[in-house]
């Protein structure tokens, strides 16, 4: 008798490591459970999987929302009754010293990179102790030597590793197999989300840790290092402790050519002629100009939200609805929040958590 065909969940599928993982998990015999919030993203890779003949559903979605473990975990069964691997990769960094940064960016760090993976692991328990299944982790080399200005984002990645490790030992009785990924240094958004711009090309491919992953899965390795030299070094660098601080402080702290910090905060931007940066939009009006009709539809004025833009501020969807609306409904809620995406595109905000957003410039 045939094995049945085993299934995939990979979260932050849209793009990097998580795409090139399901193109790769699906051309291996996988069928693929892709995550993310980005739908259209999400829309094309099920299109090219099926294409080439493979089976891939999406649940498209923010992974720290409370409910998508369940959805997810549900989807999956639905389409594929059951679930063999789950590799938890969604993730963004966070730049900025970390006594510098907000509880919002600390706690959307934290629930991103520890407690979504620590819920959808839950969710799933069932059905990996069922299929004697895999939980894959995906860590990073800055867990060894943590660098200046990576903000919440290296403390959230030692935490995971600290669990990944925690769960090997403590799911083993029931025949399920744990593993910390190292991805290496990766070509993909999530530097130049932070604004920092690699000068020399020693960076390995999503498909090359789409690779090592795949591999770590099908050995149920408890450890997988993508780029091998990238760990030596690391590994080095921690060894080496205080030795290394001199050196990582200066290549780290003293080079702001390297990083762009207004792309991350664009309220530092410097006074003066600005050089436009292609797609983003130049004021606030023109920032939202892309929900501007719908605004006008549901009556919310730009500048009740003009009046909101308080650099450093927190604002709440929930909050900030019944501020504008008192008792608003499910459309106006849905504009509301649309808005408030347009403004994150536009530099305006950032998304802290679900249906937060911490405000970065004030209104034009």
């Amino acid at each position: 008798m045939n094995e049945p065909a085993r299934t995939l969940i990979v979260t932050g599928a849209s793009s990097g490591i998580g795409r090139a993982l399901a193109l790769a998990g699906a051309k291996a015999g996988f069928r693929i459970v892709a995550t993310a919030r980005r739908a259209d993203r999400l829309e094309e890779l099920v299109r090219e999987i099926r294409s080439a003949r493979g089976a891939c559903i999406a649940i498209a979605g923010d992974v720290t929302a409370r409910d998508m473990p369940a959805r997810i975990v549900e989807a999956a069964t639905n389409a594929f009754e059951r679930i063999d691997v789950v590799v938890n990769n969604a993730g963004l960094g966070a730049y900025g010293a970390l006594l510098e940064i907000s509880d919002a960016e600390i706690e959307a760090q934290w629930q991103l990179h520890v407690g979504a993976p620590i819920r959808l692991a839950r969710a799933a328990l069932p059905q990996l102790e069922a299929t004697r299944g895999q939980l894959v982790f995906i860590g990073s080399g800055i867990v060894r030597v943590p660098l200046p200005r990576y903000g919440g984002y290296a403390p959230a990645k030692a935490a995971i590793r600290a669990a990944a490790i925690q769960l090997r030992r403590e799911l083993r009785s029931k025949g399920i197999a744990v593993t910390y990924v190292d991805p290496g240094v990766v070509a993909s958004e999530f530097h130049s989300r932070l604004g920092i711009k690699r000068t020399v090309n020693l960076v390995a491919s999503p498909e090359q840790a789409a690779r090592a992953i795949l591999r770590g899965i099908r050995h149920r390795s408890a450890v997988v290092n993508a780029v091998k030299w990238q760990t030596a070094f690391s590994t080095i660098g921690e060894w080496v402790g205080t030795l290394a601080d001199p050196i990582i402080i200066r290549s780290f702290t003293n080079q702001p050519a390297a990083v762009d910090e207004t792309v991350c905060h664009p309220e530092r931007r410097p006074e003066g002629p600005q050089v436009k940066v292609e797609g983003r939009k130049d004021n606030f009006d023109a920032a939202l100009e892309p929900v501007a009709r719908r605004m006008e539809r549901v009556k919310l004025p730009a500048s009740f939200l003009r009046e909101a833009m308080s650099p450093g501020a927190t604002l709440e969807l929930n909050a900030l609805a019944m501020r504008w609306a008192g008792m608003p409904n499910k459309n106006e809620r849905a504009v509301l929040r649309e808005a408030l995406d347009a403004l994150a595109a536009g530099g305006f905000l950032e998304p802290a958590q679900e249906e937060t957003w911490r405000v970065l410039r004030a209104a034009d």
